[in-house]
């Protein structure tokens, strides 16, 4: 492949739900350009942007592929990320790497929720767009009825430049509205211009007049145009297009099917004349940022990067200015799937990537030494859907533990650790169908491992005042063993113990006396009733008695341990953490959150529109993420963060007890 000037690239981010044919659209629009001899289908397992063996298996994509191609002249970088929310941020990603975005949608189903909520995220991110409707072959597909949607979520930008002409529900051809020209479909991808349908000239006629006036907000010379009612040239229409896309006054409707190959060519002139060109100033210094990690099983790790300013060139040293420290890069790398070819240089608003990178994670910003401005850090949503791992088989823990730092290294909210309380190996990821690919992938890494639901680290502390005894006295030959100690105990504000001595007359020894301290720390952590950690207690050592032979430092910690035990006749408790949860979604949806808040036992504790904040208990937590996402038709969000402990209701502590003594 040759090098382009950003003027003739296009970075083309594919967005959309799950299901609405981002791949198969990808798909046709490559082999339209000639890469392809066939056309591959997502059911069949065999298209270019899903070559991995989880998306075969599922038949959907689970993370982002590039696929880069030449037509007309110009350079297209084509990104599809997964439609479904546990894949997130390779959403968000691709969002960076896209100058412009192609949301694809369903004719028989519409953009729906999920796909309403990309859009938004687009356009937070500022990225100009273009609708496909997708699936006009089938039968039950309704453009109108997908337009009218459009219009009522995004307004009156939302206009098509593409009517479908069906006869008997077939798609048989289009009309161009930008010209109030026809065209019939043929099946060699060529079109025949025909003339425009009687019964749909009418609608035609209002259509251009909307498509106009979106376009005339954009240009003053239009504007007037428009206001004195004089009509648009061709060449008005192709530069108005462009730039009313550009300036976001204008969301161009296109249509066609990917799956049969039928109005594609037409999409990809489209993309090449009214799509805005890469950015990117190639006259300042090198600097480009790192939007994917790649864990690659023949290339090792692969790093996929976009060229902000300057040219980058292969076998050349970089500078990661995240991590202050310098990078050999060695071949240069276009992607096509799972296709890989080599090129000299990469200039300013191109995507390429390269293959092990020492230090240089998903983030980074690569430049020149002289030139060591960070680029804005990517934000990645707080992954909050939890699992504990176990292994297999013995001994499989660190090759366990190595495969789960490889897939972070992709994945950017998928977390793992060690829970130092649990013991339990736990992944953190944004949904059961995310975390079930990384289980699927470390398997495929050589090591097996079955999931549970992750322990929820209770607490113990006491609720009264007592005075304990405790009296370790052993003889067995020789020396023997005594420690006696006498003990006050009461609550206190607390995490740990707070350990206090009030010796008169020297009944305890001071040396002996860290050796007390030491044995109640020791069972603060073995628990009162169901052996979790003890917290909230202060002891004074008020009293005791030693022996001049066999008292030792020993006799004395297991003196402490027994005085410990009497605690269970101190009002024991459990107490449960609690969090902090806020959750942001639109308003109809109000009235069913605050109702699973409360079966949960939470707390509403504060409302305002498209928010609530609640305390809910942890333990109450696990399927949250799932349950929202449900809840909500996949336009909730929430954060949850550790808040305080507070004693559990006594039913929920007797079911607590019952189970660890099980």
């Amino acid at each position: 492949m040759r090098t382009f000037e950003k003027n003739e690239i296009r970075n083309i981010c594919l967005i959309g739900k799950n299901k609405s044919g981002k791949t198969s659209l990808a798909e046709a629009l490559i082999y339209n350009t000639g890469i392809s001899s066939r056309l591959g289908k997502v059911d069949e397992g065999n298209t270019i942007c899903d070559f991995d063996a989880e998306e075969i298996k599922r038949k959907m994509s689970v993370r982002l592929s590039i696929a880069s191609f030449e037509y007309n002249n110009h350079k297209v970088n084509l990104i599809d990320a997964p439609g479904y929310y546990d894949f997130i941020a390779d959403r968000i990603s691709s969002m960076e790497l896209g100058d412009s975005g192609l949301v694809v949608i369903s004719g028989k189903s519409g953009i729906g929720a999920s796909g309403a909520v990309a859009v938004k995220k687009a356009q937070e991110k500022n990225l100009p767009l273009m609708f496909f409707v997708n699936k006009m072959d089938h039968e039950n597909a309704d453009f109108d009825k997908v337009v009218a949607e459009l219009k009522e979520r995004f307004g009156g930008a939302a206009v098509p430049v593409m009517i479908p002409i069906r006869e008997n529900g077939n798609l048989i051809g289009y009309i161009d509205v930008a010209n109030s020209v026809a065209y019939k479909y043929g099946p060699d991808g060529k079109n025949t211009e025909i003339p425009v349908p009687e019964d749909m000239y009418a609608g035609l006629q209002n259509t251009k007049a909307e498509l106009c006036e979106a376009i005339a907000e954009a240009d003053e010379t239009l504007l007037e145009k428009f206001f004195s009612d004089s009509p648009f040239t061709k060449e008005d229409m192709k530069m108005g297009i462009a730039k009313a896309i550009e300036a976001k006054t204008l969301i161009p409707i296109a249509c066609g099917s990917a799956l049969l190959n039928v109005g594609i060519k037409t999409l990809l002139n489209l993309l090449l004349e009214y799509m805005p060109a890469a950015r990117g100033d190639e006259n300042a210094p090198f600097k480009a940022q790192v939007l994917k990690t790649v864990v690659d099983p023949y290339v090792g790790k692969l790093t996929i990067m976009k060229i902000h300013s300057g040219i980058l060139k292969a076998n050349t040293t970089v500078y990661n200015a995240n991590k202050e420290e310098t990078e050999k890069i060695g071949q240069l790398i276009v992607l096509c799937g799972k296709d890989k070819s080599e090129i000299p240089f990469a200039a300013a608003g191109d995507i390429c990537a390269t293959a092990k990178l020492d230090v240089t994670g998903t983030g980074d910003t690569l430049c020149t030494e002289k030139n060591k401005d960070i680029l804005p850090v990517l934000q990645f949503p707080v992954p909050n859907y939890l699992l504990a791992v176990v292994p297999k088989a013995r001994g499989d823990e660190e090759k366990i533990s190595s495969g789960l730092a490889k897939l972070a290294e992709e994945d950017m909210t998928f977390k793992s650790y060690i829970n130092s309380e649990t013991h339990q190996s736990v992944i953190a990821g944004m949904g059961d169908q995310q975390l079930d690919v990384i289980i699927s992938r470390l398997k495929g890494m050589g090591t097996e491992v079955t999931t549970v639901e992750p322990k929820v680290s209770y607490r113990e502390t006491i609720t009264r005042k007592i005075t304990a005894e405790g009296k370790h006295k052993k003889q067995s030959g020789g020396h023997g063993q005594y420690g006696h100690v006498v003990i006050d105990f009461e609550p206190a504000d607390s995490e740990g113990l707070v350990f206090e001595e009030q010796i008169f007359g020297g009944s305890v020894p001071k040396s002996f006396h860290p050796a007390v301290e030491k044995g109640l720390k020791e069972m603060m952590e073995t628990g009162l009733q169901a052996g979790y950690r003890v917290v909230g207690i202060k002891a004074i050592l008020k009293d005791g008695s030693y022996h001049d032979v066999d008292s030792s430092e020993m006799s004395f910690k297991m003196a402490a341990h027994i005085a410990f035990k009497e605690l269970v006749n101190a009002g024991p408790v459990i107490l449960e953490p609690i969090g902090h949860l806020e959750v942001s979604i639109p308003d109809e949806y109000t009235g069913d959150i605050m109702g699973d808040i409360t079966k949960r036992r939470g707390r509403v504790i504060g409302m305002e529109p498209g928010k609530i904040t609640a305390e809910v208990p942890v333990a109450q937590m696990h399927s949250y993420a799932i349950d929202l996402r449900a809840i909500s038709r996949a336009q909730g969000e929430f954060t949850f963060d550790f808040e305080r402990y507070e004693q559990a209701p006594a039913n929920i502590a007797e079911k607590i007890i019952a189970s660890n003594k099980e």
